[in-house]
Formats: structure tokens, C-alpha cells, sequence
């Protein structure tokens, strides 16, 4: 947070007070009184090793969507957006956007609407972007760094690896047309506005099938406790004809769920209990 406030004062950006917005992967800070927030780099700084170019994608998405939609945060224009490195932090900035944290979870259709016209301005992008393949070899990167542990033990580390394995032709490797993508489109990315729904976090732009994003709404609205027939719903107002393999994509994001927060457990102790979890319902899954 002192980061943060470090480098708008240094861009003559008043800021008295700082309030975290939220913190976990990243910290997120609103520099009050500006309206703005920096989204400053915390657990994903282990994943990149050139956060700063990795960064300067996520901005130019964002200005890139900003121009054309109202779907997304628009990074700010009150002090150059970044990437900014300060006190060993990187971050970036953005627009604040008043939103309604005590809104009821968005309907099926709306959400599906919402994704289908986000990849339909991404599909315009013209900078280049890392592939789906990326996020492959990262998630490969923190399994050998991976120790045994109350969470998992080598038996579990060694049989995701082998899973990471199988699932690469099909999904990180997938012969399917592929676009940009939001990367990380799950629920928790989206803010509800008084102009509707609006998606943030950016940082995992990259370039796949859409089935990668779809996958990831429908997880992240499961692990909500969503029901089939809202899965249903939601996907056909995304149009279900255009997502291919979604299984097997489905797939990928449980594992990519058991890898990351067994990696956060080393980090977060709290992530210990997430990471058990999570390799359970990828149990469950696969017995299925």
C-alpha cells in the first residue's frame, strides 16, 4: 500500500489515504481521493519471470477494450497506468469503478452475454499475446517446486504432473481457433455497475480457444454452488455450438486450481485447507 502511494505522489496524484480493496494473488489499493487503484503485484510475481513485459500486456488489453467497450476497468488516465516497480513491487493503475459488493450473483444469461460480447471486442486485438501454452508451463514450473506436504503428498504431486501431461494436446496445446482471452473469467473478476456488469483483472490475457474462458465462468460459478440448469442457461446464451471440448477444458481448470493453491499453501498457511480441498473435488472429478 506504500508502494502504491509512493508512485502516484510521484505523478503529483493526491492521496491522502489508501484503503485496500482487497488482497490475495494481488493487493488491490484505492488511492483515495483519486479515483484511482493499483493493482500492485503480490503471489503472481513468482510466476513471470519479466513481470514488467507481462504487465505492459494487461495495460494495452485494457486501453485496447476501453476504447471500443464498457465491458472492462479502463486503466487510469489520472498518472501514466505502468507497469510501475517501486520498492521491489510491481503494479499497475487503473480506473476506479463504483460498484455494488453486496449485489446478488449475476444471472446465467447475463453472464454468458457478458463473456460472448467481451471475446467479440478481444477478437479485434492486434498485439501479440502469449499462447494458452504459457499458463502450461508455469503450472508445470510450480509442481517441481512443489514439496510433499499434510495437503499433498509426492504420489498427488507426481499424478498431476502426469494429468498436466495428458491434458496439453487437448487444451494447452488445442488445435481449436484460437483468439485473445480474458485468461482468468470467473465471477469474482466481475464488478456489477450501475451500467451492468463489467469484467477486470486482465492479467492472465493470453491467446486460446474461447473454451478456455467459458471453462473458467462455468468452475467458478460451480464452485459457487450454481446449479445445472444455470450452467445450462449460461451457456447457451454464450452459445453452446462455439465451445468445443469444454470437458476436457473443464478439466484443466481443477488442476490448475489443486497446483495453485497447493503453491499459495507455501506462501498463505490458510491456503493449506484450499489446496486439500481442491485436490479432493479433482479426485472426485477424475473418479467421474
Amino acid at each position: 500500500m506504500a508502494a502504491a502511494q509512493a508512485v502516484a505522489r510521484k505523478h503529483g496524484v493526491a492521496c491522502d489515504e489508501t484503503a485496500r480493496i482487497a488482497a490475495g494473488s494481488n493487493v488491490l489499493v484505492h488511492l483515495k481521493p483519486a479515483p484511482v487503484v493499483a493493482r500492485v503485484m503480490t503471489g503472481t510475481a513468482v510466476l513471470h519471470d519479466d513481470a514488467e513485459r507481462w504487465l505492459a500486456r494487461e495495460v494495452a488489453v485494457g486501453a485496447f477494450l476501453a476504447e471500443r467497450t464498457d465491458l472492462v476497468v479502463p486503466p487510469t488516465d489520472v498518472l501514466p497506468p505502468g507497469p510501475h516497480e517501486q520498492d521491489g513491487f510491481w503494479m499497475t493503475m487503473w480506473k476506479f469503478v463504483a460498484h455494488d459488493e453486496r449485489a446478488p450473483p449475476p444471472e446465467p444469461r447475463e453472464l454468458g452475454h457478458s463473456l460472448r460480447a467481451l471475446h467479440a471486442a478481444l477478437g479485434d486485438f492486434p498485439g501479440d499475446l502469449a499462447p494458452l501454452s504459457e499458463i502450461r508451463d508455469w503450472l508445470g514450473r510450480l509442481l517441481a517446486e512443489l514439496r510433499p506436504s499434510p495437503a499433498l503428498t509426492q504420489r498427488d504431486i507426481d499424478w498431476l504432473r502426469f494429468e498436466l501431461d495428458a491434458l496439453t494436446p487437448a487444451v494447452f496445446e488445442s488445435s481449436l481457433p484460437a483468439q485473445a482471452l480474458h485468461g482468468d473469467a470467473s465471477m469474482s473478476n466481475l464488478l456489477r455497475t450501475d451500467g451492468g456488469l463489467v469484467w477486470t483483472d486482465l492479467e492472465d490475457v493470453c491467446a486460446g480457444p474461447v473454451a478456455w474462458d467459458v471453462a473458467g465462468l462455468v468452475a467458478s460459478a460451480r464452485a459457487r454452488g450454481q446449479s445445472a440448469k444455470f450452467i445450462e442457461e449460461l451457456l447457451a446464451a454464450y452459445g453452446e455450438p462455439d465451445v468445443e471440448g469444454l470437458e476436457t477444458f473443464l478439466d484443466a481448470h481443477a488442476l490448475y486450481e489443486v497446483v495453485w493453491h497447493a503453491s499459495e499453501a507455501r506462501r498463505r498457511r490458510r491456503a493449506m485447507k484450499r489446496a486439500a480441498d481442491s485436490l479432493a473435488l479433482w479426485r472426485d472429478r477424475r473418479a467421474d
